[in-house]
């Protein structure tokens, strides 16, 4: 080896030994400054998530399980229930086909429009619910654009159970495709053109290939579009008419008794919401854990 050469390895040597370290000092805080961040998250969770979510349980029991029990039975209360659940058992399922269609139709296709269709699935987080209401009334109400044909064909779509469900429905539908749209971009066509090489049709493909691969994903955007429907005040108030005891689904009963200055009954049914909104955080969490390790166990393989 020449001089030369040895003194310009005996020069790196140093560097290489001090970058690691400056490395680590650049991708790590003191001790000081990661308390104060997990401090500063704690009490904003707190404030303006425990709390609330104790008041609410607090407020509902306050009077005792008898008052919290009559509140949950009375007859309005359970056709609320009946129709939120009505209207989420419904909604749901449409919402996987319309999100699982458009993941693997935008993920996996290149056609004119893309850009389009998915700006239109956004579109429900960028308009406010009760516009969305609005339309629908404009639209489907008796004095709407369609109100002739729906009277002339006795059908009752605003103020009913139909209204209801279109407004959930256009609320909720980004969850599922947004979920699902970047894992199948991420995945790629390869596996899919390989099960068509092999003989494999359309539907043997989305069955034994594309949905075992996005099934957690899939999951995941079902549990937030399950309680998003559950819990959607805005578009439904403007179509359901509140009726009470016909239309008023579990939020809208709430604001009718907190308005009657009847809290205990109107907490006791929020509690339910609040109960449902915790279960629904549980099964999150449990996807969500599974998908990382499922990750894990696909990166190990490929490691080995």
């Amino acid at each position: 080896m020449t001089t030369g050469a040895t003194l310009a390895l005996k020069a790196a040597a140093p560097a290489a030994a001090v970058a690691p370290t400056n490395l680590r000092n650049a991708t790590s805080e003191a001790p000081w400054v990661r308390r104060t961040l997990i401090g500063i998250a704690l009490v904003f969770l707190t404030v303006f998530l425990f709390v609330p979510l104790f008041a609410v349980f607090y407020e509902a029991l306050k009077k005792g399980w008898d008052v919290y029990l009559a509140a949950i039975v009375e007859p309005d209360a359970l056709s609320a229930i009946r129709l939120t659940l009505l209207a989420a058992a419904v909604s749901l399922p449409l919402n996987l086909v319309f999100g699982v269609a458009a993941a693997w139709c935008i993920a996996k296709f290149n056609f004119r429009g893309k850009n389009i269709l998915l700006t239109l699935i956004d579109l429900p987080f960028s308009v406010s619910p009760v516009i969305a209401g609005l339309i629908f009334v404009l639209v489907f109400g008796l004095q709407g654009w369609l109100g002739g044909w729906l009277r002339e064909h006795d059908l009752k779509i605003i103020f009913a159970l139909p209204g209801i469900v279109l407004a959930t429905v256009f609320i909720t539908f980004p969850f599922i495709a947004r979920e699902l749209i970047p894992l199948m971009q991420a995945q790629g066509v390869e596996q899919e053109e390989a099960a068509r090489v092999l003989g494999a049709s359309g539907w043997q493909i989305f069955w034994r290939v594309t949905l075992p691969n996005i099934k957690w994903a899939l999951l995941y955007g079902v549990i937030l579009c399950n309680a998003r429907a559950m819990g959607e005040f805005g578009a439904v108030s403007v179509v359901s008419g509140h009726i009470r005891g016909q239309t008023n689904t579990m939020p809208l009963h709430i604001e009718i008794l907190y308005n009657e200055y009847q809290f205990a009954a109107s907490f006791a049914v929020a509690s339910l919401l609040a109960g449902l909104a915790l279960v629904t955080l549980v099964l999150k969490y449990l996807v969500e854990r599974r998908v990382r390790n499922q990750i894990k166990g696909a990166s190990a393989l490929e490691a080995v």
